[in-house]
């Protein structure tokens, strides 16, 4: 499985790409309708890719994406300290136990063009060709953690 996500001025979206040991392909795009970041769309394509193996029942998957930030942080090499990106982190842990293999490795960008090409079609609203599944998102797939409000500073002169 190879995903990415885009985030530009038209949009933002993410791509999910599958390749079957015999070559088979099925394409996704997702349509990300809430404001996001860049790694945010990157981690959205790589819960909704899980899901759908999930619901194939994959149960050994290799995920292939091309931020060093995700991928590292789903492979506990970086710490996942922001909330928003925690959220994420723990969504994937829960996932995780759903296979009996599940490998992330990193691929330079290269190597990622037909999802980095998906996420854009997302992120556009473009024309999406026919055999490519599309899905419409209203708001985040994890439930992120509210920023607590930052109190003023009081300094005297």
């Amino acid at each position: 499985m190879y995903f990415d996500g885009a985030l530009n001025h038209d949009g933002a979206g993410a791509g999910v790409l599958f390749i079957s040991p015999k070559g088979e392909q099925l394409k996704y795009v997702l349509q990300l309708l809430f404001k996001v970041t860049n790694n945010a769309a990157k981690y959205e394509a790589l819960v909704h890719g899980l899901q759908i193996a999930i619901t194939f029942d994959i149960k050994h998957l290799l995920a292939y994406g091309d931020s060093k930030v995700v991928i590292q942080q789903v492979n506990k090499e970086w710490e996942c300290t922001q909330g928003k990106m925690d959220a994420y982190c723990r969504e994937i842990r829960k996932l995780e136990t759903k296979f009996y293999g599940l490998e992330f490795h990193l691929v330079p960008s290269d190597d990622n063009v037909a999802t980095d090409a998906l996420s854009k079609l997302g992120s556009k609203w473009s024309i999406v060709p026919p055999g490519v599944f599309v899905q419409a998102l209203n708001s985040p797939t994890v439930k992120m953690e509210e920023e607590p409000p930052q109190s003023p500073t009081w300094s005297q002169p």
